[in-house]
This record gives C-alpha cells, structure tokens and sequence, in this order.
C-alpha cells in the first residue's frame, strides 16, 4: 500500500470526533464527546482546572483562540501561507534528500507533501476557522492530532507508525503559524496548566509561579525532585499517567486532582461544577486549620512536639511562617544551581541562606548542603552521564569530590550562621569515612574564616541525613559525631527496596509503609532514643497525615513538613493520645503488607480526623 492510500484511510472518520485508543473504562461518552480520565500518580494535592499548554520537544504553546467574524479571511490568508511555506520546505528536503540517497529514500517526504496539500484537509481546517471562528492555531492542532489518533488505532503495525509524519507535519506548520508568537515555559503571560512528556527539576524549579497552576507529565515517579519541587511550588502535580499528549490540544479545559492522581481531559460541565465544589471544601478546610497557627505542636495528652518545614526556595519561608512553623527542618539548596548556566557564587549562596535566617530568626534553619546528581541535573552542561545515576556520585560524594564547590557553600553557611540558628546538615552519608571527610572539609573552612577575621558560629550545630541502610545499620557508630540526624525517606525508601523513585512502571512497590522501610525507622528512632540524640523525619512520609498517629506512636517528635502540611499535620497530633498512637503502630508493624497497613492507617485517621481522610 503506498503512502497516498494510507493517508486516506483516515478519511471516513474525519467528521466524526476523534477515534480513540485509549482505554474505554477510562472514557465515558458525554453528547457525542469523550471524557478521557487519566491515572497517574499524586505528587502535590490541590485541584486545578484550566487551559492547557501542552508542551511537546518544540516547546509550543498553543492557544485556543477565537478569531472575530471580521477577521476569518485574514486568518485563512494565513493558514495559506503557512501550508504553502510548509510544502517548500518539505520539498526542499524531498530535493536533497533525492540528489544524495535518490528518490527511493525522499518518498516520505512526498508522501508528507501529499497529505499537507490534500484539499479535504484544507476543507476541514476552513470549516473550523470559518464556521467555528477557531484560530488557524488551534485549528491545526485539533485536526492533527485527532488524525493521529486514527492511525495510532489501526491494527496495521505500518500504517499505525504514520502518526508520526502527521505530528511532524503538524509541528512545521505551528513553527509558520505562531512565529514570534511561539511562546516557551519561561514566558508565560497567562494562566495554564502544564501539560508535558517530562519535566527536569530545574524546569519544574523555574516554573513560574503566576501562571503555572499545575501540571502534569507522562513519565516520573514518587518521591522524585520535580515532584519534591511541585510540593514547594504549592501547585497540584500528577506525574507518570503515561502517553496522553496526542489526546489533547492546548487551549482545552483539563482538570488536575493531585489528591487521587487524577486527570481529566475534555470534562463536562458537571465535572466542572463538582470539582469546583469540592476545590470550594479545600478552601474552607484551610480557613478552618488557621486557627491552628499559633496553638502549640503537641499531642492532645499534652507531649511537646516540633512541626518544622521542608523549603525550596527563600520565598517558602513566609508560608511556613504562615502555618505556624517552628523552624525549617530541611532547606535543600539545590535551587541555586538548577538551570544555572554558571557556578553560583559565594555571595549568591550567603544572600540565599540569610534571607531565610532573618525571617525564621530564633527557629531552627537546618541548611542541608548539596544533594546534586541523580535526577537532579549538575549545572555543568558538559558533565557526563551516569548509567546508574542514583548509585554513583550524588550528593556529599560529589560535594567530596569537587571540593572548590563545597567549600564555597559551608563558607557561605558559617559566615550566615550568625544571623540565626544555623544548623549544617550532609546529605547520603554512607560511611563514617564520608562523615569524617565532611566535618574536616567544614573545620578547615572555620580556620580560613578565623584568619580571615570574619564572624561566625563556631558551636554550629553539625547532622546527617539517614537514608540508606548502611548508615542505619551502623548509625550507632555515627552518632559519636554528630548533633542531630534526619531520616530522609524518599532515597530510604529506593535503596530499601531495590526501586527507582522516578520510574512509574515500579510505583507500585515505592512505599514507606513496606515493612522492611518501618523497620529501619523503627531501628533509627530507638538508636537515637537511646543515644539521646535528636531525629527528625524530613521525607515526603512525615507530610503525610496516613502515617501522622503511626510515626508518634513509633517515638518520631520532630516532623518537617511542605508548608502546606503543616496545618493538617498539627491537627492531627492536637487530635489524638500517645497512647493511640502506641497501638496503632504496635498493629500496623504486626501486618505483612504496604497495603494492609496503609488501609488501616487511613481507617485510623478517618477515625480521629474524618475531614483530612483522603
């Protein structure tokens, strides 16, 4: 079958709505309508419902813009040209193609040609400018991908690979169309949710917070970086749906529940309305947690807690303030070199720690020094790529290993440390060895302050991120050198059981309530306890509120929190007994299962506090 004739096997469907493969249990049909709910995974709560910007490797945004009557032959003189200025640039590398390799090997683009220029095409496009006033934009980008939806469902394996010349055919009359009106993720002028393939960390870190109301993306994972980020932003956030892209144009309405990990595309007006209601509930559960603020953290038996909070960036400060922080309990300074094109500076790393110090004033500030690597990207453009990049050097093993880079920033934390309560902390530590190393690294830079004459806190408070086996195994052995420690368990979580946090086709099995993770929580909590030294939790589980009663009953005080946990997480404790919360992990540690435990911890919490069951 040659190229024209696949291109016209789409033909008897295109004035039907789009033919679909996606699953039909995920699809309800609404007036001739489809709409399409996706599942992925729920990294950031809220709901958000909005336009879309749906960003593909071109960084489109398309909008669905409505042209005025008077302007419909403007706009088709557009179209026009952007079809004619396509069909020359398709021809010219049919042209070249066929001079260099012959004409056998330029028949793809002469097939694109023929369905560019195929007058039912042109025909639907002007339907669609001229009787529904859709803007040639929009016009091309709902025909388009409609029609791959059409070729991705035929069973002929040959003909399904067509989708792809029709999405290049799309993305090359978008480029003639939006022109200077093109606009990337960095120049947002309006509202949208993002809809992309995958966001780096430092793409999610630069979203601007303005227009970004939300996003969602088809790969990703639990506990990875851009879903720690989301949580910063304050934005809902569903990561690893899987493909959806083709399924959707910009400019359409979607709605984004990062509570359930759900996303729905094309949603009717009821869908709306109860998702409004239910955003509308949020709100004034939110208003009714603020009087929380300025009660102390305890438990309703009256034991003293500390609620302290997860920052990203200098401006979370305000809303942990907010909430009624103690203190930050972890600060991760990673942002100062995500999508940076040049190593920070010591005086941009002292800026950014002392902005927060200044505001938290007599709380704790704990400043985790660089956890870089991973899915984290270097700000070196030409750093080399890791095959196994969450087993090689991250964190305090490329602090060690690029040592100029280290000592700019504890110089910048010491010569900070007087502005407040300053507290240092080393991420990843494996070995004692490793400790060692950091501290001797952090004490010549003292000595270099000392000489130097400049102030700083000399009694720093010095701790460690527990979060892989080896250092709970062995942490009897590293509490001789330290102040404090925190659990960290999105990497305890990954190293414990063998799962990529990032990768949604092992999802299933990344979950803190897996017995052998509540174990070596167990085993920090008591080492620490007998120690007497001081242990926060700083994972996304400590901003839970399924494992709130459990993680008291199992010794936890110290929680650090995203600023928008903090009142739900206070709630609870305020709500409940020590001696609940003792049986609760007695029962939840006797069960065999993630998901036995998690069913009832949530059967728990509906108990204490029905209006944060989720």
């Amino acid at each position: 079958m040659d190229e024209q004739a696949a291109w016209s096997i789409a033909e008897p469907t295109r004035n039907k709505h789009s033919a679909r493969s996606c699953d039909p249990n995920n699809a309800i049909g609404l007036g001739g309508a489809y709409v399409l709910q996706l599942q992925g995974i729920a990294v950031s709560p809220g709901v958000a419902i909005g336009e879309t910007l749906v960003i593909d490797s071109e960084g489109f945004r398309i909008p669905r813009r409505f042209v005025v009557r008077d302007a419909v032959e403007d706009e088709l003189e557009r179209l026009d040209r952007a079809i004619e200025l396509t069909g020359s640039q398709i021809d010219e590398n049919r042209q070249a193609v066929a001079r260099e390799l012959g004409d056998q090997y330029a028949g793809i683009f002469s097939a694109h040609l023929q369905m560019l220029r195929d007058p039912h095409l042109r025909e639907e496009l002007e339907e669609m400018i001229r009787d529904r006033h859709y803007s040639p934009e929009y016009a091309v980008s709902r025909t388009m991908r409609r029609y791959v939806k059409v070729f991705e469902a035929l069973e002929n394996s040959y003909l399904s690979q067509r989708a792809h010349d029709i999405i290049d055919i799309e993305k090359r009359l978008l480029r003639h169309l939006l022109g200077h009106r093109r606009e990337e993720l960095s120049q947002l002028t309006s509202p949208v949710l993002v809809l992309a393939h995958d966001l780096t960390p430092s793409e999610t870190a630069n979203l601007d917070r303005r227009f970004v109301q939300g996003f969602v993306t088809e790969l990703g994972g639990p506990g990875s970086h851009t879903a720690i980020v989301a949580e910063g932003l304050g934005i809902p956030a569903v990561v690893g749906t899987g493909p959806f892209l083709t399924d959707v144009s910009g400019g359409e309405v979607v709605i984004i529940d990062g509570d359930q990990g759900l996303v729905i595309l094309r949603p009717d007006e009821e869908t709306i309305a109860r998702y409004r209601h239910e955003a509308e509930e949020h709100r004034s559960l939110a208003a009714r947690l603020e009087s929380l603020r300025d009660l102390p953290a305890e438990t309703a038996d009256g034991v003293p807690l500390q609620i302290l909070g997860n920052i990203e960036f200098p401006y979370e400060v305000e809303q942990c303030a907010q909430r009624g922080a103690d203190g930050i309990g972890l600060y991760r300074t990673e942002f100062l070199y995500l999508g940076a094109k040049i190593e920070p500076t010591e005086e941009i790393h002292y800026e950014a720690y002392a902005a927060v110090l200044r505001e938290v004033r007599d709380g704790p500030v704990v400043i985790r020094t660089l956890d870089l690597g991973a899915d984290k990207m270097n700000w070196e453009p030409d750093s080399r790529e890791e095959k196994n990049p969450f087993l090689g050097v991250r964190s305090i093993r490329l602090s060690l290993r690029d040592l100029p880079l280290f000592r700019t920033q504890l110089r910048a934390i010491l010569r900070a440390s007087t502005l407040g309560n300053a507290r240092v902390m080393f991420p990843m530590v494996s070995t004692v060895k490793e400790l060692r190393q950091a501290r001797m690294v952090l004490a010549d830079m003292m000595e270099d302050l000392e000489d130097e004459g400049v102030n700083f806190n000399r009694d720093i408070p010095i701790g460690m991120m527990v979060e892989v086996p080896s250092a709970v195994l062995t942490l009897d052995d590293f509490l001789g050198e330290v102040d404090f420690v925190s659990i960290g368990t999105n990497d305890l979580v990954q190293y414990t059981l063998a799962v990529d946090r990032t990768n949604k086709d092992v999802v299933s099995l990344y979950s803190p309530a897996q017995p052998a993770v509540l174990r070596l929580i167990e085993m920090v909590l008591q080492t620490c306890e007998q120690r007497n030294v001081p242990v926060n939790l700083c994972g996304q589980m400590s901003g839970s509120t399924t494992y709130t009663m459990l993680l008291l009953g199992m010794g936890l005080r110290n929680f650090s929190v995203t600023p928008s946990a903090i009142p739900e997480i206070k709630k609870i404790c305020r709500s409940v007994t020590m001696s609940q919360c003792r049986e609760v992990a007695e029962h939840a540690l006797s069960l065999e299962s993630a998901d036995e435990i998690k069913h009832y911890l949530r059967q728990e919490l509906r108990a204490v506090c029905p209006e944060l069951y989720v």
